[in-house]
């Protein structure tokens, strides 16, 4: 009788009930387990490629968090300091500038504004020393000729073989023209300089002194600039001020004029409204500030291509209104229509005799690897 019912329960009840009974009659040994699925394997690789992000970001807010209170123990001993170039005598002046937040670009309301200078975005920035003033024909033409550094060295009584790691920097190649035009060197800024050489002189300049000097951001050169202010210019709104801070078309004799001549801006940096107009790392784009909206803190807008690539601050042969705190332009091909050379120079801009820059030093010295992408940027020799 019980036999039947065994087998009517197996039949009706799928084996359930016989199933139970053999593991309640088991001796303790456990079941082999059933093989995972390829399936169940994928789920497992999605969360370790998960869990190994997740470590990685956790990582990187960590080290944010180490350098931004690193950057904090810093900054309050930033001071103004003077530079020597080794063995050559000369000297330039670098000013801390506070790290912060401000808005950058031009509000639609702003008088002579153009259309790339927004839309406006609030940015932060890390602090950084930047040159008092334009980079001098007195310490760029020690760059420019070897040979001349050697011998200003050799006269001063220093060896030139300690010059090593400077002189495996790439120099430029001798101008076929008096690149000041007769213009004026010995206080007088440097001028139509590519970019390519202004970052290969930062690099230079990093070698002799042993401090890291790059060309500035555009957002580090306006937030500079704006020293705290919103108004279309340093000093304010009112263009019958300008005399006072700028050589610009108007009262340069057309010509540019000695740096650090004018009056200041609040943190004390000269020139930033003309004299001459800088280089900055930036590539300049008709869409303005578009791409800003999604890196708020030290945005930069990598060079892709050679030309164009944004210069600031305007010039001796410019009106007011190029000079304001917001003001851009694009660099152009043509800057080297009159270059006789073929293939034309990497080095000079000679139709650009409005043209210089001035150098910065980040507080927080970046990875070799940054260093070597903000001193060449693609579309130039590497």
């Amino acid at each position: 009788m019980l036999r039947l019912i065994l087998i009517f329960l197996f039949v009706f009840g799928n084996g359930s009930f016989v199933s139970a009974l053999s593991s309640d009659n088991s001796t303790g040994s456990e079941k082999s387990p059933e093989p995972e699925t390829s399936s169940e394997k994928s789920d497992d690789a999605d969360k370790d490629s998960i869990s190994k992000e997740l470590s990685k970001k956790n990582t990187v807010d960590i080290r944010l968090k180490l350098v931004s209170e690193q950057i904090k123990d810093l900054a309050s001993n930033m001071k103004p300091y003077s530079e020597a170039i080794y063995g050559t005598g000369e000297k330039f002046e670098m000013i801390p500038i506070p790290g912060g937040q401000f808005l950058m670009g031009s509000p639609e309301s702003e008088m002579d504004r153009s259309e790339t200078e927004g839309p406006q975005n609030s940015v932060e920035i890390s602090p950084f020393w930047m040159a008092k003033t334009e980079t001098t024909w007195n310490c760029y033409t020690l760059f420019m000729y070897a040979e001349e550094e050697k011998m200003v060295m050799k006269i001063r009584g220093y060896k030139p073989g300690l010059n090593k790691v400077a002189d495996a920097v790439a120099r430029p190649t001798t101008p076929y023209v008096e690149m000041s035009f007769g213009m004026g060197t010995d206080g007088f800024p440097a001028i139509s300089m590519t970019q390519y050489a202004a970052n290969m002189y930062c690099k230079w300049l990093s070698s002799k002194t042993g401090h890291y000097y790059r060309l500035p951001t555009e957002a580090e050169w306006e937030y500079a600039c704006r020293a705290g202010t919103k108004t279309a210019y340093s000093f304010g709104n009112d263009k019958k001020l300008i005399d006072e801070y700028a050589w610009h078309g108007d009262n340069s004799n057309e010509k540019y004029q000695k740096v650090g001549t004018k009056k200041p801006n609040p943190w004390g940096l000269h020139d930033m409204h003309g004299n001459v107009s800088e280089w900055v790392l930036d590539q300049f784009s008709e869409e303005g500030y578009i791409k800003y909206q999604v890196t708020k803190l030290d945005p930069f807008i990598y060079g892709k291509e050679l030309y164009p690539r944004v210069t600031r601050g305007g010039s001796w042969m410019d009106g007011p209104a190029d000079l304001r705190s917001a003001s851009r332009y694009p660099s152009s091909e043509d800057w080297k229509e009159q270059d006789p050379q073929l293939p034309q120079s990497i080095w000079y801009h000679t139709d650009a005799q409005f043209l210089g820059f001035r150098v910065v030093r980040p507080l927080i010295i970046p990875s070799s690897e940054e260093m070597h992408k903000y001193w060449t940027t693609e579309g130039e020799p590497d």
